[in-house]
């Protein structure tokens, strides 16, 4: 298949779904949900048309590393070739199409297409096909490479594109850019490291995720046992629906809900009494030889950032990790949790990183079941409504005011972040 073939694939035409209607500035419609044209327009003018999250830098940080990822439903390889540089490539072999390579992540030599055998390197060179004498005077091997995609990376995190006339990513980021820069500073002063990562997936719309993430409102009563596992103290830091935060719209479909105001730059307060929770580590820490600034400097970045940030439309850095989205089906979304810590780090830093992690996000977490419960009945109601029926997203909408950087900004509880999100997802979809 030629490239001008795949691209001819994606852009297929699906039956014309009326979105305009759909989505107001205080609701949206369930069939959102549910309309499985739907779903297939998204996958063509969301995902194919605007700059999505395929990994971060550290997941192919030595030479012949890779990650198998996707664009919505175009499988991608991203690699680190042997010339230390990065390459996202369509996982697809240009003979029959089958994917060439299905570990999540590793190292590799090449990607061998297990159907007839075709060899790529990992650049996306053609560089074996069997039997190749069969082919002379037909095609030269140097014209079928794997189909590179636009990628460009920021802070480290890499995203990649299936349009070609797309903005680069820095302006795509726009007002988010300066909130990855504070979310990368719970690595305590080290390079941003992935540690690992956990999948599952929920019977629900991607979209249904989407919303969360700059959700509030949920949080006393969904994550309720998961606040009853903390200490008093720690407890009181997660009781913020009444506190100094907010939700701000950063353009381009992204979000910030603040919820910890105290703990957005970690850089700052260095000299605030170290929380009990938190005495042990430190004291390990002053074992090791660590300077008290140092101390100091990894206490205040290990339990990560006081915000989440949602980038439109499929990855939050989400305090203290990422949280990716996979659109599997109009009624199935995969979720990755990633857990991140400090290249270099001491090691009591990374593993304290790791068990706070699976506190909340982890798979046997309190976090995690509580809140694929909630996407699932939202999932299972919208299916059971009226054809008039809607979701609404007006909260706080009539108490909003202008953020020190211009920005339309609501309480933490309000629901601003969703809007910011629908609406770009309406500017998209009725392009």
């Amino acid at each position: 298949m030629t490239k001008s073939n795949a691209e001819k694939c994606r852009n297929a035409p699906v039956r014309h779904v009326d979105v305009e209607p759909l989505v107001k500035e205080d609701k949206v419609h369930t069939s959102l949900y549910t309309d499985k044209d739907l779903f297939n327009a998204e996958m063509q003018k969301v995902f194919t048309k605007t700059w999505v999250w395929v990994a971060h830098e550290s997941e192919v940080g030595e030479k012949n590393s890779y990650k198998t990822a996707y664009i919505g439903l175009e499988p991608v390889i991203v690699s680190r070739d042997r010339k230390n540089e990065i390459h996202v490539l369509l996982n697809r072999c240009r003979h029959r199409a089958a994917t060439v390579c299905e570990g999540k992540r590793g190292k590799a030599k090449s990607f061998v297409c297990p159907y007839h055998g075709w060899g790529y390197s990992l650049d996306g060179e053609l560089r074996a096909v069997p039997k190749e004498e069969e082919y002379e005077g037909v095609f030269e091997k140097k014209d079928f490479p794997l189909i590179k995609v636009r990628h460009e990376t920021y802070q480290g995190m890499i995203f990649a594109t299936l349009n070609p006339e797309i903005e680069p990513l820095e302006d795509f980021l726009g007002g988010a850019k300066k909130w990855i820069d504070l979310f990368m500073k719970q690595s305590g002063g080290y390079p941003m490291k992935v540690l690992g990562d956990h999948r599952f997936r929920f019977p629900g719309n991607w979209k249904i995720q989407l919303e969360n993430t700059t959700d509030a409102y949920h949080f006393p009563v969904v994550h309720k046992s998961f606040v009853s596992s903390l200490d008093d103290e720690t407890s009181e830091v997660f009781d913020f629906l009444d506190g100094e935060g907010f939700v701000e719209d950063l353009g381009n479909g992204h979000s910030v809900m603040v919820m910890i105001p105290e703990l957005v730059d970690l850089e700052e307060n260095l000299d605030a009494p170290i929380p009990g929770r938190f005495e042990s580590f430190a004291e390990e820490l002053r074992k090791e030889g660590h300077s008290e600034d140092k101390v100091r400097r990894l206490v205040r970045a290990v339990g990560g950032s006081g915000f989440n940030l949602n980038l439109f439309p499929n990855v939050a850095c989400s305090m203290a990790f990422f949280r990716v989205l996979r659109p599997i089906s109009v009624e199935e979304t995969e979720i990755h949790h990633v857990a991140i810590g400090g290249e270099g780090a001491p090691a009591s830093f990374n593993q304290l990183r790791m068990r706070l992690h699976e506190h909340f996000q982890g798979p046997m977490g309190f976090g995690t079941p509580d809140d694929a419960e909630a996407w699932e009945r939202v999932q299972k109601g919208s299916y059971a409504g009226y054809d008039d029926e809607w979701i609404l997203v007006n909260r706080g909408q009539s108490k909003l005011k202008t953020s020190e950087d211009g920005n339309v900004q609501g309480a933490v509880c309000s629901e601003t972040g969703m809007r910011a999100a629908y609406q770009q997802y309406k500017k998209v979809m009725t392009a």
